[in-house]
């Protein structure tokens, strides 16, 4: 697929009116304690050693290419296709079902309005994002295609767009979400400060015959449904006879949003560049889960159960040039809050708190030869009781020591606390910088976690006398790697 777009595209190139860039990681980190080649489980330590494989490429084609000092109309194509596997390195092994068409869209401007630019197709617009992490806090329309008209100057940068959101979300079950939003940056002083704002407004009303449109199912038990018991307890209180009158879906209507935030200033003494982001998310309600009962499947409509999930995320990141050509550091931190206002029995990814920073430091042998070193340090907290696993003979007791074989959480802790340490030489060939590429790395990784086998693998672990294998426990995970990142 790369290939033949590369292909195409040449023919083009020539004319000076088509554009291919992408990006490319690759790594091979043998796991010799039974892992998957990840440091830890997620981007909350790091991007760094905590990623897998990954491809992208990015076709601009100027269908009427824009002219320098002047008004005159132009447009061009984009298109992109990106996906998380590689040969030998992965075990989708390169496969192109792991990769799609994440984005199509036309830009055109100096149409109808002078300075304006008009982009129909994928809407995704971003503020920045923290490099360390490879997180976006401060983005909009990332689920939407539709229409966006953009205007800007030396100091103003103004967004408003709007489109549907209903298919990337639920796919095949599609059900129309009309979204709204845009966004706003105001350079103050250009390249020292800049302050931006903006968000979007989902609605998804209910559609009457339609099966996915947003519905409730009426008289169920919110402690019912998380233990997968109501239609057991329907049948238990009124008998199989009546399960063929179990309760039907009453109609809804779905609403989400987000409001982000963003303030970057630098060019001041020792500071290159300092982003801080913010966003706040109404999320948009579950639809349905399953059950079965004697052979027959009974679909559970969850609205009322799921349509009070909140998410905060903060994040800031640093670039700073500590001994100008000899050594540069980026420090950030992130945090989030997760809510669910329906939940206050079990632990969930919907009800939590982590916090983190990663700190880099880059020192500069030559202008090419590098040496990185990395440390990270993270909390994460269930606020609905235990849920991590300490140890591999955890007893399974509820909070404080309550023996509940009927328990709702799933381990010995509430809290996960998890210490990352990165090294190792570097070679850059386009010379100095953090985020210069490409970078090829030969680097040594060790994690200490307080969870036990904190990172992926595929380890037992029930305490069952009979199991083949038997659980292991420990708390230190190291990797070695040969990575290579490329944009090109």
């Amino acid at each position: 697929m790369f290939a033949l777009l590369l292909a195409a595209l040449s023919t083009q190139a020539d004319a000076g009116n088509a554009d291919v860039s992408g990006y490319f990681r690759v790594h091979a980190r043998p796991d010799l304690q039974g892992g998957g080649g990840r440091l830890g489980y997620w981007n909350l330590y790091g991007r760094l050693m905590n990623e897998g494989s990954y491809g992208m490429v990015e076709m601009r084609y100027d269908v009427l290419e824009r002219r320098a000092g002047t008004k005159a109309p132009w447009s061009s194509v984009h298109a992109r296709i990106e996906g998380g596997s590689i040969g030998n390195a992965d075990p989708g092994q390169g496969t192109l079902a792991a990769f799609r068409l994440s984005q199509v869209y036309v830009k055109s401007g100096n149409v109808l309005l002078d300075g304006v630019t008009w982009q129909v197709g994928t809407l995704e617009s971003f503020m920045g994002d923290l490099g360390l992490y490879d997180f976006r806090p401060a983005t909009v329309f990332f689920d939407t295609v539709g229409a966006s008209g953009r205007y800007e100057s030396k100091h103003v940068e103004l967004l408003v767009g709007a489109g549907d959101s209903g298919f990337k979300r639920y796919g095949t079950n599609y059900n129309a979400i009309p979204t709204l939003g845009g966004t706003a940056r105001l350079r103050v002083l250009p390249g020292h400060l800049e302050l931006g704002g903006g968000g979007e407004l989902m609605l998804e009303r209910s559609v009457a015959g339609s099966v996915n449109a947003p519905y409730h199912t009426e008289g169920i038990e919110y402690e019912d449904w998380i233990r997968g018991e109501v239609v057991e307890r329907y049948v238990a209180e009124r008998g199989p006879e009546l399960l063929d009158f179990f309760p039907g879906p009453s109609a809804r209507t779905a609403r989400g949003g987000k409001v982000v935030g963003y303030l970057g200033f630098g060019q001041v003494g020792p500071l290159i560049w300092s982003n801080f982001f913010g966003s706040y998310t109404w999320e948009m309600p579950q639809k349905a889960t399953t059950e079965s009962y004697a052979g027959q499947d009974i679909t559970l409509y969850v609205h009322d159960f799921t349509d009070q999930r909140t998410t905060l995320l903060l994040g800031n990141e640093m670039q700073l040039r500590v001994v100008p050509d000899r050594l540069d550091a980026v420090w950030s931190v992130l945090y989030g809050d997760h809510r669910d206002g329906d939940n206050d029995i079990v632990p969930s990814d919907f009800d939590r708190t982590y916090a983190s920073t990663v700190l880099r430091l880059q020192g500069y042998a030559t202008e090419t030869v590098h040496f990185l070193a990395e440390g990270s340090a993270a909390r994460e907290w269930s606020r609905n009781g235990n849920t991590y696993r300490q140890f591999s003979d955890s007893i399974f007791s509820n909070t404080e020591g309550r023996p509940d074989t009927r328990g709702l959480e799933f381990g010995d802790s509430d809290t996960r606390h998890t210490f990352q340490l990165k090294m190792g030489p570097v070679l850059q060939p386009t010379g100095r910088g953090i985020f210069n590429r490409p970078s090829l790395r030969f680097l040594y990784g060790m994690q200490y976690s307080s969870q036990n086998n904190a990172f992926g693998n595929a380890f037992v672990d029930t305490i069952d006398q009979y199991n083949d294998f038997q659980p292991v426990e420990q708390r230190l995970h190291h990797l070695v790697a040969a990575e290579v990142e490329v944009w090109f």
